[in-house]
């Protein structure tokens, strides 16, 4: 128990104590505050603001003032019908941005500018018609990329050239009838391919494609499906499935095109053309045949299975040759090592003097032996 008159006096000097202690934890809690990003209406985010999510809020322009922290930015179900250039230039810590169920028909070059670590983008369900070739080259980590259900029917070239990287893509429901070949020989790392629901056009501008899907199966990647449309014979069809004899006519078309479109031989070709000589006064000179040098076209690629069967024939044939050179070595080497022991008890048997009879008819044993 306390001594009488000690009460008032702990009062007295626990007060300002208390008052102390109160203006600390509100100095505290307001530079936690303070420090602690702002979530941009009327979007929620988690305690740390590395996730923004603004999906469903019926959004027509991005909200203002997102956290620079931002890791994860969800921004699907919305209006959105446009980005500018430049838009997530501030957010160098994203690395996954979902845009689906959207309304972009279109996305300017420098959209993702600044996104260096961006790892998943999602564009699914838009209304995308074609895409700028750099669009992706920003993109350096991407692994993941969601195209499908959108309107685009080409993806021009070198428009994966700096995703090495990416391992799944999404092409799925879209109006691609044919692909090139050297879009896709960039993508060393990808494993997934899914481009079904694509009215395919299974003729000439699909072959180096088809190609590259039988190198792309052979390193152990993943495809859904690739179902012809056109031609009619091939209508349903996997083009993984239609035998590479089919486009020998390819070829031939090449071939009738190439001869088709020859004309009377000109000047040869130079590399630096010189420059044109001043016009002298007059009636005007009919034009001169162009001398520039025509682009050499890409070497044709050839089949990975026809590849694989030449390279197993070689093998076996080589195998072959190799076994009957062995056992060739082996019979000169046994019949050696006889005629060795023979001539060794030959001489075994001679007289010191020597016998010509003797050595006569041993030479007729030999000569049989042989």
């Amino acid at each position: 128990m306390l001594a009488p008159g000690s009460g008032p006096e702990l009062s007295t000097w626990f007060a300002p104590l208390w008052r102390q202690i109160s203006w600390l934890t509100c100095w505290i809690a307001l530079c936690t505050a303070e420090a602690a990003p702002a979530c941009p209406l009327p979007c929620t985010c988690d305690g740390h603001g590395l996730q923004v999510d603004c999906s469903g809020r019926g959004l027509a322009a991005l909200p203002a003032d997102l956290p620079a922290a931002t890791r994860s930015l969800l921004l699907l179900n919305n209006r959105l019908s446009s980005l500018p250039a430049g838009a997530f230039a501030g957010l160098s810590g994203l690395q996954r941005l979902d845009l689906s169920n959207n309304f972009l028909d279109g996305l300017p070059r420098a959209a993702f500018g600044g996104l260096a670590n961006l790892t998943e983008l999602q564009l699914h369900n838009n209304s995308l018609r074609a895409l700028d070739p750099e669009l992706l080259r920003p993109l350096a980590r991407l692994r993941h990329l969601d195209l499908s259900l959108n309107g685009l029917a080409r993806l021009p070239p070198g428009l994966f050239d700096g995703l090495p990287a990416l391992r799944s893509l999404f092409l799925r429901a879209n109006r691609l009838q044919s692909l090139d070949r050297q879009t896709f020989e960039p993508l060393a790392s990808l494993q997934l391919l899914q481009v079904g629901d694509n009215p395919w056009e299974c003729d000439c501008h699909l072959r180096d494609f088809k190609h590259w899907l039988e190198w792309f199966s052979y390193r152990g990647g993943r495809l859904d499906q690739l179902a012809c449309t056109l031609p009619k014979e091939l209508r349903g069809k996997d083009m993984r499935v239609v035998p590479m004899e089919m486009f020998n006519y390819c070829s031939q078309l090449e071939d009738q095109n190439s001869s088709a479109g020859l004309e009377v031989p000109g000047p040869p070709c130079t590399k630096a053309s010189p420059e044109p000589p001043k016009p002298k006064p007059g009636p005007e000179p009919e034009p001169e045949p162009s001398t520039a040098c025509p682009q050499k076209q890409r070497p044709r690629p050839v089949s990975v299975r026809r590849a694989i069967g030449t390279v197993i024939i070689a093998g076996v044939l080589c195998g072959v040759v190799c076994i009957m050179m062995v056992v060739a070595a082996a019979y000169g080497c046994i019949y050696a090592s006889l005629m060795a022991k023979y001539h060794r008890e030959l001489k075994k048997r001679q007289p010191l003097m020597g016998d010509p009879e003797g050595e006569h008819e041993d030479r007729k044993q030999v000569s049989s032996v042989a």
